[in-house]
């Protein structure tokens, strides 16, 4: 239980950054913007979506025309609305699990410019000196695959879910007879 000690915590975050550079620091950055992102779109969902899918519905049921062109283009903007707020975001989260592995690659190649210039400045190709940057590459490289498949399921969920209730919706505005 040592482990939940804030202090504890926050120097064992200092040291797991340190060891992989400043690129980590990038992968932590974008992967709490991608979490924000999918926790606001759940918040959404949970919160919002059903009381703006019932004033739209409500909106529509009081009109007397529902045949006209100009009443199935009032439809079509109120697809578009709901559609407009279930897409939200989604395109951003999808980015960012995209960049993940991106940025940590690129932690990959700053450690191994490491290990080069290791090796440049000692003159040789010592294995223990190059143990450190090949360490140093290797964690930016985890951390982005762990960054990326964490948003990547909750990414496609998101997607399948707006399509799913932007369809639903679509499909509970019916046109008069």
């Amino acid at each position: 239980m040592e482990w939940l000690n804030p202090r504890i915590a926050y120097e064992g975050l200092q040291e797991f950054l340190g060891t992989g550079g400043n690129v980590l620091f990038v992968i932590m950055i974008a992967t709490f913007v991608m979490w924000t992102f999918i926790m606001e779109r759940f918040f959404y969902y949970y919160f919002a979506h059903k009381p703006l899918k019932t004033r739209l519905i409500s909106e529509w049921k009081t009109r007397e025309d529902t045949r006209s062109w100009r009443s199935r283009a009032i439809r079509d903007d109120l697809i578009s609305q709901v559609k407009f707020k279930t897409v939200q975001n989604v395109g951003i989260i999808k980015t960012l699990v995209a960049i993940a592995p991106l940025l940590g690659l690129l932690g990959t190649v700053t450690g191994m410019i490491e290990v080069f210039d290791v090796m440049a400045l000692s003159g040789s190709s010592n294995a223990r000196l190059m143990a450190g940057g090949v360490f140093k590459a290797t964690i930016p490289t985890m951390a982005g695959m762990v960054s990326a498949l964490s948003g990547l399921y909750f990414s496609n969920q998101l997607d399948r879910r707006s399509k799913r209730e932007t369809a639903q919706f679509a499909d509970s505005l019916e046109i008069g007879g």
